[in-house]
């Protein structure tokens, strides 16, 4: 009753936002676009909490603009499509929306079995993910994005949660006329999607909603996906010196099938196809996610900005999985079917004092995310012969489960001569996770719902002094201080240089917690330690000329107690500390704009990232006791020893002639601890282009796309440590696209 209220509320209240953006007055304003030279180097927000130009920024962080998000003729869907340009950042995208992406930074993320995880995600200053550092980037809504900021290396710490980096997107703001966009757009393997678009801004008041609806069959059999989004931003100036926006976001994914991952035999026989347990199965996640915050920024004084943020939101996902019916049986199994009814919420309160030297900032922030967890046979009928595989059947899993996170940070820059800058910041960060298991089956006492005098829901077999279900409640409590600082001295006016150093903290997640590698073991896997980084980092900015902007940061992280898959098999994974890892790294940009409409942009990046320490992994099946052993020196699976992005763009005006060729290549990378197998390194081809006429008060534009232009076959992403050897997803064969936008500005 409680989410049914919640989400009225929410919906309720969508109707008013509609009505005021629809109602807001607009002004002439000449929107013409006009190109922006390199030397105008972003101003980021997500490394100093403050607006600055990110190449007076002590740390390696990227901004991608609404040009480079909305007008690249993609489908606006995938977080992929832009992050793959950033240096350091890598997405693996499964094909399927089953699984969201995977963002991985400098390494980090890499061993997440879905979505991401050790990276931090936020959606104007709201976080996209829960306290214990598993995020969502589904959420984002690419079509009404203005920016998106990636923040790598230690400055990130001062987030709390994560070791990798932190990913931001904003909302862009409503434009100064009403404007209507209508989107449609289609492509191979049945893909399509329609999109509406307003926005105005009247004085004291600017709005945008968009909303989308995206269908594809997908590249693989049984792939087919939909997904509707609705995201709305609205700012209110209560006053001179005072703003407040309210932010909506709604996503919907229902039934969206899962093809699973692929041995290798299975990629040379038919890349594109699922394996069968995936049909029988009918592997598939369902998924609604609504949430709503408000931001209240106020100048105290002219010197001092006050800002406070809350949040709420609820999350209904259900994942079904492929599962043979005698595991399934087992009294100590979750089932094949996993359901989650997650209510989140936060506030977060900032005070920001500006002057000259000094600025700094000091905060806190609360997140909470308490969830009803339960788990169901897939399947109905007899063990022997179960009928209806893919239906939810007899529960055999019940627990709620709650994480809490508090922090407390403070930074400053202060600004000791005309060249050079120094800037620090410490956080406090304390993460509790508390699990209460409602399905419990001994020989003393039953709890779980369904179960019969001795035996336990969902299983045939009898319960047993030696064979039962005990109580898996516990809880745990992190905490870390996460220092970091740098320095930044400006050679000449063109030429920055600057070193960090920082260290950073990353918890398990409830699902890390979930499971100990022994089955038969009870209550979760309160062993396993926070892994702790120290990041250093050196680096250069360079404007050369008016035309070409260059960034280049060389790193080198230390790890200890490094999470690690140890098992992963009949949709049990379990973790445990691996020791000491080193990841060792170069990254460089090149942005350059040459006359007559041609511009490059170049990303590179080179990342050597291996275990220090030899440890033991599960490499069979069924595994009580690891016994397979990691050598020292061997490779992190999931990471690439390089990637690279390179992108040709000419824009012929006279003609509102748009077109690009993009290259993307990527290195070998092993796929379990063992590096016993691996994905082959790739590069791949995409060509787009596009015409745009603006007629009156209308903007008109026409793009297609061709990615994968020599129809290559590669891994797209990996299971790290699959126990069946099913390690790879499959990437996408050649692909087009097509689509036309118009935009009506009254």
């Amino acid at each position: 009753m409680k989410k049914k209220t919640f989400k009225s509320a929410c919906v309720f209240s969508l109707s008013p936002l509609a009505l005021t953006l629809m109602s807001l007055p607009g002004h002439a304003q000449d929107d013409s676009a006009s190109s922006q030279s390199a030397d105008a180097s972003p101003v980021v927000v997500t490394a100093t909490r403050i607006e600055q130009r990110s190449f007076d920024v002590p740390a390696a962080i990227n901004s991608l603009d609404q040009q480079q998000i909305q007008e690249t003729a993609r489908i606006e869907v995938n977080i992929s499509e832009q992050l793959n340009r950033v240096p350091g950042t890598v997405v693996q995208g499964r094909e399927s929306y089953a699984q969201e992406q995977q963002i991985i930074v400098r390494g980090f993320g890499a061993r997440s079995q879905f979505g991401t995880r050790g990276i931090k995600l936020l959606a104007d200053g709201i976080p996209a993910g829960t306290p214990d550092g598993q995020g969502g980037p589904g959420m984002f809504d690419l079509s009404s994005a203005q920016r998106i900021e990636v923040l790598r290396g230690p400055f990130s710490a001062l987030y709390g949660n994560h070791s990798g980096g932190v990913v931001q997107v904003f909302t862009e703001d409503g434009p100064e006329d009403p404007t209507l966009t209508v989107q449609g757009m289609a492509g191979s393997y049945g893909t399509w999607k329609g999109g509406l678009k307003y926005g105005a801004d009247s004085g004291s008041v600017n709005g945008i909603a968009s909303l989308s609806r995206y269908s594809t069959n997908g590249y693989r059999d049984h792939s087919h996906a939909e997904k509707d989004q609705f995201n709305a931003k609205l700012r209110l100036s209560i006053a001179p010196d005072t703003r407040v926006t309210v932010l909506v976001n709604y996503l919907n994914q229902p039934n969206n099938e899962d093809p699973l991952g692929l041995t290798a035999e299975q990629m040379k026989e038919n890349p594109r196809q699922s394996i069968a347990e995936a049909t029988t199965f009918n592997t598939r996640r369902n998924l609604d996610n609504l949430q709503t915050g408000a931001v209240l920024e106020t100048n105290v004084t002219e010197r001092d900005v006050l800002r406070f943020m809350a949040y709420a939101g609820n999350r209904d996902n259900a994942g079904y999985l492929a599962i043979a019916p005698g595991t399934q049986n087992s009294i100590r199994q979750s089932g094949g079917v996993t359901v989650l009814d997650r209510d989140f919420s936060g506030v977060g309160l900032r005070w920001s004092h500006i002057t000259d030297p000094l600025t700094f900032t000091v905060g806190t922030d609360y997140d909470n995310a308490s969830e009803d967890r339960t788990g169901y046979l897939n399947f109905t009928g007899a063990i022997a012969s179960p009928s209806a595989r893919g239906v939810k059947g007899a529960l055999k899993r019940d627990e709620k489960n709650s994480v809490k996170s508090w922090g407390l940070y403070t930074q400053g820059e202060w600004r000791a001569t005309e060249r050079l800058s120094a800037s620090a910041g410490l956080r406090y960060t304390k993460v509790k996770f508390d699990s209460q298991d409602n399905f419990i089956c001994t020989t003393s006492l039953v709890t779980a719902p369904g179960a019969t005098p001795g035996t336990c829901s969902g299983s045939t077999t009898a319960i047993t002094a030696s064979n039962f279900n005990p109580d898996d409640s516990g809880s745990v409590e992190y905490s870390a201080y996460t220092p970091v600082a740098g320095l930044l001295y400006r050679l000449t006016p063109a030429i920055n240089l600057y070193a960090n150093v920082g260290r950073s903290f990353e918890t398990p997640t409830f699902i890390e917690l979930t499971y100990q590698a022994d089955p038969n073991a009870a209550g979760p896997n309160l062993r396993l330690k926070p892994s702790r980084s120290n990041h250093y980092e050196i680096g250069a900015k360079l404007m050369l000329g008016n035309d070409t902007r260059m960034e280049v940061a060389l790193f080198h992280i230390d790890t200890q107690d490094e999470i690690v898959v140890a098992s992963n098999v009949g949709g049990r994974q379990s973790f445990q500390n691996a020791g000491d890892t080193r990841r060792n790294g170069v990254e460089l940009s090149l942005d350059s704009r040459f006359g007559r409409g041609l511009s490059t942009y170049v990303a590179l990046t080179y990342l050597d990232a291996k275990f220090k320490d030899s440890f033991n992994t599960c490499i069979s099946v069924p595994c009580t006791t690891p016994t397979g052993v990691v050598d020292a020196g061997n490779k992190i699976p999931a990471v690439a020893p390089y990637n690279a992005y390179a992108e040709v763009a000419w824009n012929y005006a006279p003609l509102g002639l748009i077109t690009a060729l993009e290259f993307r290549a990527q290195g070998k990378m092993y796929v379990n601890d063992i590096n016993s197998a691996s994905a082959d390194a790739f590069t791949t081809w995409s060509v787009r282009a596009g015409l745009e006429q603006r007629p009156g008060r209308w903007r008109l534009t026409e793009y297609v796309r061709i990615d994968n232009l020599f129809d290559k076959d590669y891994i797209s992403a990996v299971a790290v440590n699959d126990g069946n050897s099913r390690f790879y997803f499959p990437a996408a064969g050649r692909n087009f696209l097509a689509g036309v936008t118009a935009s009506y500005a009254f």
